[in-house]
């Protein structure tokens, strides 16, 4: 999915939620938002958020979003643009035939007055090598997912659990234990297709790029709790490929593997909780061909911007912009220190409820290369950052600033960074 880009100083207001309870005893989520970027200028829209739909494991997201008008440079000449744009999912259906099979998906469509594509993002490029255009993206993603019959799988394969103040309750023997015999084992099947169109390239440039394919996954959970665990583990390794069918631009291949850890620490006498989480995540596209360009500053087989060996952005490598790196392999490590704090003045609020604040301390460092060998240890890039999030309606938001050699970014954005 292509993320919502250059949260660069930028803020996120969360305006007036409606909460509506149907006669099911589900929830339903009314939320206007307003925020401003550089990519999309000042923007805002609703949101509506149903959990329980149609089965009780189940949530739907859609949302329509604008900005308003603003001078931009299209081929040379100024005219007005404005960002616009809406989205959709829906996540973890329960295929009917099987107790195991789920089904989920999304869909994205937007409009960008002003966005970056750095199209040589090779460890040493220059960050003034970057083509500013609008740009129009649609993405479309859909997944089985199979729950194995092992381990929490095989009693849990909805895996439900119960919450209270914003922590699980109930999981104190989760987590840390032998892989495979516990926790939650899925084999994952992606189909995935997602175009983007370049409005400022130049004529001997590529004027847009689409990608299609499939992708599979191997993911094993053994967290106390998916959504902000305190201990245990979390590994997936996926392979995504484009076969060069449709309207495909080229086709390519990426294999990737990340691993999760979480560890426990001692609280103090203002904190609930103390983790050390920690992320490793590597990658390499064996089809990238680095001796033949099919565009200038576009290799052979690679796979797009928004896809393979890159960092930057509000997952990995926050304090640079969106992939702002990309290259044929990829090296990325972090560390969070991450403090659930007793004082919560909106504890009380009926209005939005927050179960909790949490503070955040984190590093970052990451590399990518034109091969993967040791190279992608040395020289790498390096950023820091603090971070505020929060345990809203059982969701965690999290609003992250970073401190590159590049500049300073923050990122408004759902769920733990580690969730990419």
């Amino acid at each position: 999915m292509k993320n919502f880009k250059h949260y660069s100083l930028s803020t996120l207001l969360v305006l007036s939620p409606l909460f509506l309870k149907a006669e099911n005893n589900t929830s339903l989520k009314i939320l206007p938002y307003a925020f401003s970027t550089e990519a999309t200028g000042v923007a805002g829209g609703v949101a509506v958020i149903q959990k329980s739909l149609l089965q009780p494991q189940t949530t739907f997201i859609a949302t329509a979003f604008g900005g308003l008008s603003e001078d931009v440079i299209v081929q040379g000449t100024e005219q007005e643009d404005r960002f616009s744009g809406g989205f959709f999912s829906f996540s973890q259906y329960k295929l009917p035939f099987s107790n195991r099979l789920y089904f989920s998906i999304m869909g994205l469509q937007t409009h960008f007055p002003k966005d970056k594509y750095y199209f040589d993002g090779s460890n040493d490029s220059n960050q003034e090598a970057v083509l500013d255009t609008p740009t129009d993206s649609q993405v479309l993603n859909a997944s089985i997912k199979y729950v194995l019959p092992m381990g929490e799988g095989l009693n849990n394969p909805d895996n439900t659990y119960t919450l209270s103040n914003g922590f699980v309750q109930n999981r104190e023997n989760y987590g840390n234990s032998t892989p495979f015999v516990t926790g939650m084992t899925t084999l994952s099947l992606k189909a995935f297709y997602q175009k983007d169109t370049f409005d400022n390239a130049s004529k001997n440039h590529i004027q847009e790029w689409t990608t299609n394919g499939l992708r599979f996954a191997l993911t094993h959970d053994n967290t106390d709790f998916d959504l902000n665990p305190s201990r245990g583990y979390h590994f997936n390794l996926q392979y995504s490929s484009d076969y060069g069918q449709g309207d495909s631009t080229q086709s390519w291949d990426f294999i990737e593997f990340k691993y999760n850890h979480y560890i426990p620490l001692s609280t103090f006498s203002f904190s609930q909780q103390n983790v050390l989480a920690m992320s490793l995540w590597t990658g390499y596209s064996p089809s990238w061909d680095n001796e033949k360009d099919i565009y200038p500053n576009i290799s052979a087989n690679r796979p797009p911007l928004w896809e393979g060996a890159r960092l930057g952005g509000m997952f990995k490598m926050r304090g640079y912009d969106t992939n702002r790196f990309s290259d044929k392999a990829s090296f990325y490590a972090t560390a969070e220190y991450r403090t659930i704090l007793n004082y919560n003045p909106l504890k009380d609020n009926t209005y939005l409820p927050v179960e909790w604040f949490q503070v955040v301390a984190f590093v970052e460092a990451g590399r990518v290369n034109d091969a993967y060998n040791a190279d992608l240890l040395t020289d790498m890039k390096y950023d820091v950052g603090l971070s505020l999030r929060a345990m809203v309606s059982e969701l965690p938001i999290r609003f992250d600033v970073a401190y590159s050699e590049e500049g300073t970014n923050m990122w408004v954005m759902i769920n733990q960074p580690f969730d990419f």
